[in-house]
């Protein structure tokens, strides 16, 4: 997060879209305990779980939600908290196949997305890939992003390959803003 300045430019792309009409679309990643029930788990879901990241206590209650890991950043709850912001259903593990996303996009006849997250090779690249699959126009906001890089894994790395090779178009976050404002 730090290398690519993410949070300044997460920022600053919401910021924008809310300040010039763009429709901002969030698909935020929730655990309830119902899911720490699950028979099975992906390595990083067993982490995510045993270190309760994202976790609220039920979908229905908000009780506990502010400052848990949970919350939104509080340099992102002015754009989210925008009485225009469309929040969908959590996703569960990366991608957005079990949320409303793609409903919530077709509803407001969203053809072309502009895609930013904190997890760029699991959360943001299945986002990319559905939309994709699905017929969505996907342009990646590469440094509003972020990836682990742990001894022999360089998530940021595998996560630009496949956006150069998936994705219609991959901006930064300043040519992407230039873009919003020149519309």
């Amino acid at each position: 997060m730090v290398e690519n300045n993410t949070v300044a430019n997460m920022e600053l792309l919401m910021n924008t879209a809310v300040a010039e009409g763009f429709p901002l679309v969030i698909s935020p990643h929730y655990y309830f305990p119902t899911d720490h029930k699950w028979k099975f788990e992906g390595t990083l879901e067993k982490l995510m779980h045993a270190i309760n990241m994202f976790d609220r206590k039920s979908a229905l209650d908000v009780e506990g939600f502010e400052g848990s890991g949970a919350d939104w950043m509080e340099q992102f709850k002015p754009a989210i908290n925008d009485e225009n912001t469309v929040i969908c259903g959590a996703h569960k593990v990366y991608g957005p196949e079990n949320n409303d996303l793609i409903l919530q996009l077709q509803k407001l006849r969203i053809e072309k997305v502009i895609l930013a997250g904190m997890s760029a090779n699991l959360c943001v690249e299945s986002h990319l890939r559905e939309l994709v699959e699905r017929g969505f126009e996907v342009a990646v906001v590469a440094d509003a992003t972020a990836a682990a890089k742990v001894p022999g894994l360089d998530g940021m790395l595998s996560a630009l390959t496949n956006y150069r090779m998936i994705a219609s178009d991959i901006f930064t976050a300043k040519e992407i803003v230039e873009k919003m404002k020149a519309k």
